[in-house]
């Protein structure tokens, strides 16, 4: 799996650096534009299941070649667009396309190849794409400065499929080879329900549905909160750029952590950064270093803590369908934050306002989180 961190910078993070360009030139409204990515996102969580199943019955090879090959046609498709309706259903393709090549399958590939010896191979994916902020944010930005935004995506697609594709054709497996093709075994799809409909699953996902909400909200949307506190577009833009870095640090930190600890210390990062944001004067410095650690949190439950746990738990037998049933409401949640904040800012006054709200949020799920920790302590 090389190279992830251009696969999120093009199909993710380009749109978020490219709203205030398009609203600009269209006229669109910068929440309808936003809105279009969230309902891909939407698309992409619910597309995960099937992704899942499929990868779990016929390896990845094909299927991450054919997502690659839709993201193509999705950015050429949203570059090209003459309206708002080509423009939201161009992204509801792409979210197809995510849903096939970003870290819901990579990390299914990646257990199946490692096994037990995942966790270092993991780190260094997520690690690798912790720069696709810090990269295409910036990029984005300065393409669509230089040939607007229209050329910006077809300039993007380009470099997708020339990357993407003969990548994913010449590194991944065309097949399971100690995998059957047809339908997972009546044994296996039972445990698969049983798992999925646990209180331990379920718990899991609803603290970390609570946490994203509360950090992809406020990260999603640095940009417009830098600029109300000051900060020009291009300043935003890096601060945007500069989550990433901070995504890098938190994972390297990660493992650092003791595993029955890293729910609330997450938590509690996730609260005092968004407080710091929320807090602190127009000094754009600190506020992009206040974003830097807010950064380095809410990639965590996507990326290493749901990588490895998910595995940990429950084993590598139809991790693909397990992957997939774990993220659709986080990705769900990310597909909503987007538009989420400048719905919540407006009907609060402020972006500020809203950060604060959501570093609220967050704060519940610390209680939760800490909660959690006071029972297990006290059952030992």
């Amino acid at each position: 799996m090389r190279h992830p961190s251009h696969r999120r910078g093009v199909l993710y993070y380009a749109l978020l650096a490219a709203v205030r360009p398009i609203s600009a030139d269209t006229g669109w409204d910068p929440a309808l534009v936003t809105g279009a990515f969230s309902a891909g996102l939407v698309v992409s969580g619910v597309a995960g299941i099937t992704v899942g199943r499929i990868l779990d019955g016929t390896g990845p090879r094909n299927l991450m070649i054919a997502g690659s090959l839709v993201g193509v046609l999705a950015l050429v498709l949203v570059g090209l667009a003459p309206n708002l309706p080509w423009f939201a259903a161009a992204w509801l393709l792409a979210g197809t396309a995510q849903a096939a090549v970003l870290y819901q399958p990579a990390f299914t590939v990646i257990s199946r190849w490692y096994g037990p010896a995942r966790v270092r191979p993991l780190t260094i994916l997520t690690l690798v794409a912790g720069f696709a902020s810090t990269i295409f944010a910036p990029l984005t930005a300065s393409v669509c400065n230089a040939v607007g935004w229209r050329g910006a995506f077809l300039v993007l697609a380009g470099l997708f499929g020339a990357v993407t594709v003969p990548l994913h054709a010449r590194c991944l497996n065309r097949s399971w080879q100690h995998v059957s093709r047809g339908a997972l075994l009546i044994e296996e799809r039972a445990l698969v329900r049983g798992i999925r409909r646990s209180p331990g699953f379920v718990g899991l996902q609803a603290l970390m549905v609570l946490l994203c909400l509360g950090l992809y909200t406020v990260t999603l949307n640095i940009i417009p909160l830098l600029m109300e506190k000051g900060a020009d577009y291009t300043a935003a833009a890096l601060g945007l750029g500069l989550v990433g870095a901070g995504q890098v640090g938190g994972r390297l930190l990660f493992a650092a952590i003791p595993a029955k600890a890293r729910i609330t210390v997450v938590t509690g990062t996730a609260t005092g950064a968004l407080l710091l944001l929320a807090l602190l004067p127009g000094s754009v410095p600190l506020l992009i270093g206040a974003g830097m650690l807010a950064g380095a949190v809410p990639w965590l439950p996507e990326t290493l803590l749901q990588a490895t746990i998910v595995a940990d738990r429950w084993g590598a037998t139809s991790l693909g369908t397990l992957q997939g049933s774990f993220a659709a409401p986080l990705t769900v949640v990310t597909a909503l934050a987007p538009a989420a904040g400048p719905a919540i800012a407006a009907w609060l006054g402020s972006f500020n306002a809203m950060t604060a709200a959501m570093a609220a949020a967050t704060g519940i799920a610390l209680l939760i989180a800490a909660g959690s920790l006071l029972r297990s302590s006290h059952a030992r």
